[in-house]
C-alpha cells in the first residue's frame, strides 16, 4: 500500500520502519518541527536517510498541510505518536482515511500521559487503541485494541518499552491491512466509560510520604524512568526509581517514622510509608547521577533515621 505517516520520535520511526520493511510505499512523512536547538527528531533522521520526503508543518492546520498531503495520493494515512492537532480536512485525504494510535484502552485514559496514569492508579491491566481521529482527543471511533497485563512490580518502562511499543507497531500494520481491504469495523466509544488525564509531569510525581504505602509504590513506577518520581532531602530534590512494596498487616507495626529512611542495604533502601514500607534501588539527586539508593547514601552520609520530604 501507499501510506502516509505523521509522527515524531522512536514510536513513529519504528512504524515507518516496518512498513517499509514489508514492502510498502511511504510517500510522505509529516514530522513536527523541532524546537530551536533541540535535537534533531528520529524519525525525520531517518526518513531523511533513506530519501523520503518530509514536512515539517508549523501546524497542520494549515492550507499548505492539506496541499502537500492532497499531493502524496495516499491510500491511508497512519498517526503514530502525534502531538500536533491534526483537523479532518486534513485526515480524511488519504483513500482510506487516517489511523491513529493511543496507548491505553479507550475510552479510559485519553490525554497525553496514557501510560503513566494507569499504573499510577494501580490497574492490572492497559493496552493499545487503534482509533479514527476526529477532532476530539482521542474520541474517534476504535479499529483494533489490544490489552496487556500490569504486575505489580511494572513500571512506565517495562509496560511501554517491553509490550506497548512493540504491540503498538504490530497493531498499525494489522490495522491498516484491515481498513484498506475494507474488512474492518468502527466501534463508537462508549462516553460513560470514558475518562480524561492530563499530563503526568513533575507535580504529578512528587512523593507523598503520609499517603498509603500502595500509592507511593505506585507513584515511583508509573513515573520510572519518565518524568521520575522524587522527593526532597534537606530541601534538594532526590528522584527515586525501582521501587518494591512491603506491606504490614499488623496495625502499628510499621518501623519507623512516616518518610524515615530505616535500612540502608547492600544495594538498596528502606522508607516507611503508612501501611508499609518501600525498597528503593536507584536515585537521582539534584544535578547528580543516577546511581545504587544504598551507594548514594554511603557518600552522601545518610543514615537510617534520615527523614525524606524535607
Amino acid at each position: 500500500m501507499r501510506i502516509a505517516i505523521i509522527g515524531q520520535q522512536d514510536f513513529g520511526k519504528a512504524v515507518m520502519e516496518a512498513f517499509l520493511a514489508r514492502g510498502d510505499t511511504v510517500a510522505g512523512v509529516f514530522c513536527a518541527p523541532e524546537k530551536e536547538g533541540g535535537k534533531p527528531d528520529p524519525m525525520k533522521v531517518a526518513a531523511v536517510e533513506k530519501g523520503l520526503t518530509v514536512f515539517q508543518f508549523p501546524s497542520l492546520k494549515a492550507p499548505e498541510a492539506a496541499a502537500a498531503m492532497k499531493g502524496l495520493d495516499a491510500d491511508i494515512g497512519i498517526m503514530a505518536f502525534v502531538l500536533q492537532f491534526a483537523p479532518q480536512e486534513f485526515v480524511n485525504i488519504p483513500k482510506h482515511g487516517t489511523i491513529q494510535f493511543h496507548p491505553s484502552l479507550l475510552p479510559k485514559y485519553r490525554g497525553p500521559s496514557s501510560i503513566n496514569w494507569p499504573i499510577t492508579k494501580g490497574e492490572t491491566k492497559t493496552g493499545l487503541t487503534i482509533f479514527r481521529p476526529t477532532d476530539g482527543l482521542d474520541e474517534g471511533a476504535v479499529i483494533l485494541q489490544k490489552e496487556t497485563p500490569i504486575s505489580g512490580d511494572d513500571t512506565l518502562g517495562t509496560v511501554y518499552f517491553d509490550r506497548l511499543f512493540p504491540m503498538g507497531v504490530q497493531a498499525m500494520l494489522e490495522a491498516a491491512d484491515l481498513v484498506v481491504a475494507g474488512r474492518h469495523r468502527e466501534v463508537v466509544q462508549d462516553e460513560s466509560q470514558a475518562s480524561y488525564e492530563g499530563w503526568f509531569r513533575a507535580a504529578e510525581a512528587r512523593v507523598h510520604w503520609n499517603q498509603h504505602v500502595d500509592w507511593i509504590h505506585d507513584t515511583i513506577r508509573g513515573a520510572d524512568p519518565a518524568p521520575g518520581a522524587w522527593t526532597t532531602i534537606g530541601g534538594r530534590k532526590l528522584q527515586l526509581f525501582g521501587s518494591r512494596k512491603h506491606l504490614v498487616r499488623t496495625f502499628g507495626a510499621v518501623k519507623g517514622k512516616i518518610g524515615e529512611i530505616t535500612e540502608v542495604g547492600a544495594e538498596t533502601i528502606r522508607i516507611t510509608a503508612q501501611g508499609g514500607q518501600v525498597e528503593i534501588a536507584k536515585v537521582k539527586p539534584e544535578d547528580g547521577k543516577k546511581v545504587s539508593a544504598a551507594q548514594w547514601a554511603k557518600d552522601a552520609g545518610v543514615a537510617p533515621g534520615t527523614i525524606l520530604g524535607t
